[in-house]
């Protein structure tokens, strides 16, 4: 019994394998077979594609083409909208060459009628030409005649130039001889002015020949202004006064001998050395050493010494005698100088 049921159950076993294989198997099938038909979708897909990418570029070259002709008939007929004006320009341009033409032949007509009264008008033209040419011959004497009185009137100027020609050279020999003996008069108030200036320096030398703080440097006499002056200040000292006395007399004497016609005049400098002053009287060395030479200037002529034959002038510190820093030296550079001179 037991063997019986063993082989049902195999019996079984083998009549149900079979009809799994079998959906197996037609299930591969179907699926080898949706897998072949998406393929040849796929590459009819492909092909369509790259065939309608090929007709794109074939039509876009088409396109091209049509429009390189499009352009190739504009110019075209452009070029015979040219032409055809050219050709109705001729045609305008014959019409009128015709119709002159025409009118030339009626004009040469009335031409030969009129031909005899033109043949009258110029005789008449020549009868008045043949006037006109006498009041031409009559103008023409008289122009003459203008031109005649013109050359009689240009001689006259340059007889008269030359005369003033002469005349100016004669000035001008006169002017050259004035200034020699203008330069002679003057060479000679030179010399006498020297020989005054000569006796001045030797009377002022003989009053001044004991003062050893006054020197004599070149043509000019020179005082330290410590001799004249207190320090910084403009105000004549009584020393400094006492001082200026017996020059300003000797030079209000000199002005009594000198002769008139001899321009001379006193020159009075005032100088400072480098060191700087600022106060409100005296800004700087300028005010200082112009208001010490008008001191001298004020006081001279206080002692009879005529205005007009004195000159005040001030060079601060810019004109030194010595270069050096030292206490001497600064006090050298300080000083009032006298110089007998022409104006």
């Amino acid at each position: 019994m037991a063997q019986g049921r063993g082989r049902r159950r195999a019996s079984e076993h083998a009549e149900y394998w079979p009809g799994y294989v079998d959906v197996l198997s037609t299930l591969l099938l179907v699926v080898t077979f949706l897998m072949s038909i998406f393929m040849l979708a796929q590459f009819f897909a492909t092909q369509e594609s790259a065939g309608k990418d090929t007709v794109l570029q074939r039509l876009n070259r088409q396109i091209s083409e049509l429009t390189s002709l499009l352009s190739l008939e504009k110019g075209k007929a452009k070029e015979g909208e040219d032409e055809l004006a050219e050709l109705q320009a001729t045609l305008a341009t014959l019409k009128a060459e015709n119709e002159r033409l025409s009118g030339d032949a009626v004009v040469g007509d009335q031409s030969a009628k009129s031909a005899a009264g033109q043949i009258g008008s110029l005789a008449t033209e020549l009868d008045q030409q043949k006037s006109v040419s006498a009041e031409a011959l009559a103008k023409v004497d008289l122009l003459n005649q203008q031109l005649a009185q013109l050359r009689r009137q240009i001689a006259a100027l340059n007889e008269a130039l030359g005369a003033s020609e002469k005349k100016g050279e004669e000035s001008d020999k006169t002017i050259k001889d004035l200034g020699a003996r203008l330069n002679a008069a003057l060479a000679r108030q030179v010399q006498e002015l020297q020989r005054y200036r000569s006796d001045f320096f030797g009377r002022l030398r003989d009053l001044l020949k004991d003062r050893k703080d006054i020197r004599i440097v070149g043509d000019r006499f020179v005082f330290e202004s410590e001799v004249l002056f207190e320090s910084a200040e403009a105000s004549l000292t009584p020393e400094g006064l006492a001082a200026l006395d017996p020059i300003a007399m000797a030079i209000a004497d000199l002005s009594r001998q000198i002769p008139k016609e001899i321009d001379w005049v006193v020159q009075i400098d005032g100088h400072t050395d480098i060191r700087p002053i600022a106060s409100a009287q005296f800004p700087s060395n300028w005010e200082l050493s112009t208001a010490r030479a008008s001191s001298v200037v004020k006081h001279m002529i206080a002692r009879g010494v005529p205005p007009v034959r004195l000159v005040a002038a001030g060079y601060g510190e810019y004109q030194p005698i010595e270069s050096g820093t030292d206490e001497a030296s600064l006090r050298k550079n300080r000083r009032i100088e006298l110089k007998l001179t022409s104006r």
